[in-house]
């Protein structure tokens, strides 16, 4: 099996050494790699494959982009990534994350080092520091932290946003979800919260806003906290969504939303991430950003089937029973 996954890997590393053009699908148009994680928490939250359903049917319209959506993790043959402009990946991150299993870090590397862009949405910003935080800083432009990253719920005001082509079209919002803030970013980036440079690769917060002193205080989802750290930034602002442009002429955004599912029916939160899609494939942006319906029955479509929490029956000790 182990020899086997060699010559997958042998075999994709020799188409893109072999001086494979990126972009150039049989339509002659931008391919987005989208990959959605394996089923995972309670009904309604991390639906990472309705999700990326509802995205996909989302920029279907897109001029010049054709979106190829895999499940369970990973792409189902590797070949896929010979034509591909960008990959995201929405899913559970940690040392489990699909990028850091079965090998996938080094053909990520491949792909990186060719120009691909790449996402992370959610959890997915999340890797371990010492398995994959150098990559994910130098693709994505910083990554979440285990106890550096918290992950509170709350409900932050986007009020304004920078001029970028993840924007477009983009009007103030407010939405709770489980937004992570206080990334691990490249020093060059700083806390995140402004944009910046590091050599010829430039970095822009999308999203930004100040949690509240309560939110700093917590309790987080997990580890429930506080941080002291985080508490000592009360007042400050936060960024909850990136973008960065690398060297290597590849793009990378990180989006810490998505915790909820039914927030995909909030048109100004979908907008900005079928933007960051698009950008990030290295496709044209529309004027007025990625413009998309979606019904809320097209909410509850495509859910992961999970079980639902068993009930806990209470048995009263007899010495406690009301007689009479």
């Amino acid at each position: 099996m182990m020899k086997m996954r060699f010559l997958m890997v042998l075999g994709l590393g020799g188409l893109l050494a072999g001086g494979s053009v990126f972009g150039v699908t049989a339509e002659g148009k931008k391919k987005l790699v989208l990959i959605a994680g394996k089923p995972s928490h309670p009904p309604m939250m991390h639906e990472f494959r309705a999700g990326s359903i509802l995205l996909e049917q989302c920029l279907k319209g897109v001029p010049g982009l054709v979106v190829e959506r895999h499940e369970m993790g990973w792409v189902t043959d590797e070949k896929t990534f010979a034509d591909a402009d960008a990959v995201v990946i929405y899913s559970d991150g940690g040392g489990k994350h699909p990028a850091v299993v079965d090998g996938h870090l080094e053909t990520l590397k491949g792909l990186m080092a060719k120009g691909v862009g790449f996402g992370c949405m959610h959890y997915g910003v999340e890797v371990v520091a010492d398995k994959a935080g150098a990559e994910f800083q130098k693709w994505l432009g910083g990554h979440y932290e285990n106890a550096f990253s918290c992950n509170p719920i709350w409900e932050p005001k986007f009020e304004s946003f920078p001029e970028h082509a993840v924007t477009r079209g983009v009007k103030p919002f407010q939405i709770q979800d489980e937004w992570y803030f206080n990334m691990r970013f490249r020093p060059a980036f700083g806390d995140g919260i402004t944009a910046a440079k590091d050599g010829g690769e430039g970095f822009v917060p999308i999203l930004v806003a100040v949690p509240s002193d309560a939110t700093r205080d917590g309790p987080y989802v997990a580890p429930k906290g506080p941080y002291p750290h985080i508490q000592a930034e009360k007042g400050q602002p936060e960024a909850m969504m990136w973008t960065v442009e690398r060297g290597d002429g590849g793009r990378g955004f990180g989006f810490t939303g998505g915790h909820f599912h039914l927030n995909w029916g909030n048109a100004d939160f979908r907008k900005v991430v079928l933007n960051a899609l698009v950008w990030v494939s290295g496709a044209e942006v529309p004027e007025g950003g990625v413009v998309s319906s979606v019904a809320s029955g097209q909410l509850h479509e495509n859910l992961d089937p999970k079980p639902e929490k068993k009930k806990v029956s209470v048995v009263v000790p007899r010495v406690f029973e009301r007689r009479g």
